[in-house]
């Protein structure tokens, strides 16, 4: 008998999860997506955290071809050879919804230039890239085929709590007023399922971290994902970017701290404000649009820190110190804030010089002034640039999970997956959400070849 399946999260995990299920007959009208968020129909196009398709789909819109370091680690859940099919499948899916699927931009740097060798390592990390412009469109198409096949969308839901022992979600009606949640409509209600596939994303930190401590679920130990946003005129990187579109350049100074560069947008690339928790941080976004070319280039430039005792209160802390009067914090020599892709002002405080950032950051402030000061080396861009601060990643403490199927080990009913589970990526997550789609089929399948 098929069992009931609620999905926490209609990001690029869950939606890749239903969508394996749904193309392999497992009845839609037995699952249920809850999000935060809007259906694509009706999700704001500056609201890149919540609703349909998640963060990742409706934010940049790259996807990394596997790679074991960039991503979060799926290799070593399923090996290399699955992890591989497992992507290979997600792109697929991906191409299938896309609006013009020839439009995908896809880079393959196949060696590492000698011009970066003395200053940093350069991951060569195949990318297809679908354009942000495209990604709402693709958005409409995939929501409509799940739709279609029966499966079942519950809107702006809040899950305030999970009891994992009755196998029960308690959710409330919310609303949502420029992307804030603004307050509860209705009183609690509860939900039953038979298996949950938990996979909230950024903005269901909070509720991970209290089930955590709630069950006192098993962990694996976690790094701080912290940095900043780094805008140049696209000119100063176009040596680079004609080998790797969307460059990952990486330095470890120590066993403690390593460096990366993250999410590259260029041509038509605009630094967009996110809001988590009430704090403003900073990604970016990169258009297919030539109405929309600004010959920029903006990355993150992310510090991976171990050893940090509880390591997601200490994000929250470094980024809380980092807002003043509700906005973030702007650096450049020579520059002011660019506008958003919406043609809106950043809203920031600008600095004069590094010293408020130093204070804040301590002693790991240094280590990306000189990785700034090696991109100048290399790069000569000098005084011409700009810095967003922050960029976070933020990630709750990671649960423990069965690696054959992404399970809970004492809920072998509860599944974790994408940034819940620490994936760090468009191709990683919905590899997740696809493997735990297939592992509950191959139970089904087992199921019905018991003999009556």
């Amino acid at each position: 008998m098929d069992k009931r399946i609620v999905i926490i999260g209609a990001g690029v995990a869950g939606i890749n999860a239903a969508t394996k299920l749904i193309d392999n007959g497992y009845p839609g009208e037995l699952i249920t997506i809850i999000d935060k968020g809007q259906d694509p129909y009706k999700r704001p196009t500056n609201e890149v955290m919540l609703g349909f398709a998640g963060a990742g789909l409706f934010s940049d819109g790259k996807y990394c071809y596997l790679s074991n370091t960039v991503g979060g680690h799926l290799t070593k859940y399923c090996g290399e050879e699955n992890a591989q099919r497992l992507v290979d499948e997600g792109l697929e899916i991906l191409k299938r919804f896309h609006p013009d699927s020839s439009k995908i931009m896809y880079s393959a740097p196949i060696e590492e230039p000698e011009f970066i060798k003395p200053y940093f390592n350069l991951r060569l990390a195949p990318t297809y890239h679908i354009g942000t412009n495209f990604l709402h469109e693709m958005g409409k198409k995939w929501f409509d085929y799940l739709v279609e096949k029966g499966v079942k969308f519950m809107w702006e839901i809040e899950v305030e709590d999970i009891n994992f022992n009755k196998q029960e979600i308690k959710i409330g009606k919310i609303k949502f007023e420029d992307g804030i949640k603004f307050n509860l409509l209705v009183s609690l209600i509860s939900i039953k399922y038979d298996k949950l596939i938990y996979c909230t994303g950024k903005s269901g930190i909070d509720l991970t971290q209290k089930l955590i401590n709630q069950y006192n679920l098993k962990k694996e130990p976690k790094s701080v994902q912290i940095g900043v946003r780094m805008e140049v005129p696209q000119k100063y990187f176009d040596k680079l970017i004609e080998i790797a579109y969307d460059f990952k350049l990486h330095q470890k100074p120590n066993n403690r701290v390593s460096l990366r560069t993250f999410c590259t947008n260029n041509f038509c690339a605009y630094v967009a404000e996110e809001t988590t928790y009430g704090m403003k941080s900073y990604n970016g976004h990169s258009f297919k649009d030539e109405s929309m070319r600004n010959n920029m280039t903006n990355f993150g430039i992310i510090m991976e820190l171990k050893g940090i005792e509880n390591p997601f209160e200490w994000q929250k802390q470094l980024v809380e110190k980092c807002q003043s009067e509700g906005k973030g914090l702007f650096y450049s020599p020579t520059r002011k804030p660019s506008h958003s892709a919406e043609g809106e002002e950043m809203n920031l405080k600008q600095l004069n010089n590094l010293d408020l950032f130093k204070e804040i950051y301590g002693e790991y402030a240094q280590y990306i002034i000189d990785f700034i000061e090696d991109l100048n080396k290399v790069f000569k861009f000098e005084g011409d640039y700009s810095l967003y601060i922050p960029e976070v990643k933020f990630l709750s403490e990671e649960v423990l999970v069965d690696y054959n199927n992404l399970s809970l080990i004492d809920y072998p009913n509860i599944y974790f997956c994408g940034d819940s589970l620490s994936a760090r990526g468009i191709a990683v997550s919905a590899a997740q959400g696809i493997y735990i789609g297939k592992n509950i089929l191959n139970d089904r399948n087992i199921q019905d070849n018991k003999p009556k």
